[in-house]
């Protein structure tokens, strides 16, 4: 009997993070697979949350999502990017991103309209668009600097483009797209009319220096531009699943009114906590981004050490390495095999790419773990070289 599956869902399957992980934990792996830190957040958010709990605000939360936290992704806008915003109309609470994501397109997509993304994506984006009935189109950062490369870019625009899907901080390679990228994919969205749709998870997450750019924040954008976040990867609290949407009033409706079939309503006690988060000196998003810059250094040096040609991020949990040094020619066999051979899980970058050779020997290592941990996960990598 075939599969009851509606066909345009058949190509994703188990995620390859939840496939990861089993490995790891069949084989006692450590874990650099998942991106989900193995601390906890700051102590403020947490007693934030129990209090919550405690207080009786165990209900479903309002739909927009607790006033406080709207109030609160409203200030932070302004506080860091200077974007003002109505809290109760230009801001949506949401399960985590992924909801977000999913939903903003499903609210502003129809079936056979295009959305423009970039390629190595992470892989809800492409669920999201064929779950919308849409039809993704690519362009392609490559190994090592993932430059933005123009001409690609441009004939990935069409008439029929609706949205852009843009990931800045980006997952998996660790980019920050720069302003002159910004700028060339705010002037083809005007140019076609198009929706840009922006994740920004990482937003606080980025080092050395380098700066993230809100693309509402650009000249003749915010009235085009949807912005999602979450609390999950700043406060190092991603199983409360705790997003939002914010933008035009009745693009933000527009969600809401799909999102409301999806969860309804979600993470009650966790919204107060979130907003309290948002509210912290300058020093603890600074402080979080220190310690995270320090640890990808760990994993860097070591991964360098044992013969990966290494791309350095500049944000995000993550750093992508080529292991093609170590004879690997398939990166998600090699790393089906990693869990077993040496004790450490990690991720193809090839399952998030239409075209697996696009990355064929690309890795991507999680460094969001105690330094002690990926000291280990180096060591145990280390036994490739004599493997």
């Amino acid at each position: 009997m075939d599969s009851p599956l509606v066909e345009r869902m058949r190509p994703f399957g188990t995620t390859i993070f939840a496939r990861m992980s089993a490995l790891a934990l069949e084989h006692g792996a450590v874990n650099l697979g998942q991106g989900f830190p193995d601390t906890d957040g700051p102590a403020e958010v947490l007693r934030a949350a129990v209090a919550a709990i405690e207080g009786g605000r165990n209900q479903y939360p309002p739909g927009h999502g607790v006033p406080e936290l709207l109030d609160a992704v409203a200030a932070h806008q302004e506080r860091f990017y200077g974007i003002r915003l109505d809290p109760r109309s230009q801001v949506l609470v949401t399960a985590g991103a992924t909801e977000a994501i999913a939903a903003t397109v499903l609210a502003l997509c129809e079936p056979g309209d295009e959305v423009v993304m970039f390629e190595p994506y992470y892989d809800s984006y492409a669920a999201g668009v064929a779950l919308a009935g849409g039809v993704r189109r690519t362009c392609v950062l490559r190994f090592p600097d993932f430059a933005v490369d123009e001409v690609s870019l441009r004939a990935a625009f069409s008439d029929r483009t609706r949205m852009v899907l843009l990931n800045t901080p980006h997952n998996p390679t660790g980019k920050v797209f720069t302003r002159a990228e910004l700028d060339l994919v705010c002037r083809l969205a005007r140019e076609h009319d198009a929706w840009v749709v922006t994740d920004e998870v990482y937003e606080h997450l980025t080092f050395d220096g380098a700066t993230h750019i809100p693309v509402a924040s650009l000249p003749g954008m915010a009235e085009r531009t949807l912005t999602i976040s979450s609390g999950g990867k700043t406060f190092s609290t991603t199983g409360w699943k705790v997003g939002w949407v914010t933008g035009p009033a009745e693009a933000v409706a527009a969600v809401r009114t799909v999102k409301q079939f999806l969860t309804y309503v979600a993470s009650g006690p966790f919204q107060p906590a979130i907003a309290v988060g948002l509210g912290l000196p300058d020093d603890v998003f600074s402080g979080v981004a220190a310690t995270l810059q320090h640890q990808r250094d760990v994993l860097v040096a070591g991964l360098r050490a044992t013969g990966l040609t290494v791309s350095v991020p500049r944000a995000t949990y993550f750093v992508v390495a080529d292991a093609a040094p170590l004879g690997a020619t398939d990166a998600l066999s090699f790393c089906e095999s990693l869990p077993e051979r040496v004790g450490v899980a990690a991720v193809p970058v090839s399952v998030f790419h239409d075209d697996p050779t696009a990355a064929p020997t690309l890795v991507r290592f999680a460094f969001c773990k105690r330094p002690e941990v990926l000291e280990e996960a180096v060591r145990r990598l280390a036994e490739l070289r004599s493997g």
